[in-house]
């Protein structure tokens, strides 16, 4: 994984992280940018996410987020992804 990439990839996509100060962008965690482009992304950034991070590694954040007590992801992005994981990961 090339921090340098992702850097580039989070300034791509700001909008997707409107809430968050300017400076702090570049610091969110692989954690939260997997939250934020499966919930909000599209289907280019769901594309370029697994290309830059690795599908396995993408889907064991994503299966460790919807498992704890409270998560921030949409009913339907959940069925979505379990069932594309469940066939690609």
């Amino acid at each position: 994984m090339n921090d340098k990439k992702i850097k580039e990839f989070i300034k791509e996509n700001e909008c997707l992280f409107w809430w968050i100060k300017e400076e702090e962008k570049e610091n969110i965690s692989i954690d939260f940018l997997v939250e934020a482009i499966l919930n909000y992304g599209n289907e280019k950034n769901v594309k370029k996410l697994f290309k830059m991070v690795g599908i396995k590694r993408v889907a064991e954040i994503f299966y460790r987020q919807i498992f704890r007590k409270r998560n921030n992801y949409y009913p339907q992005t959940i069925n979505f992804f379990k069932l594309y994981f469940n066939k690609n990961a």
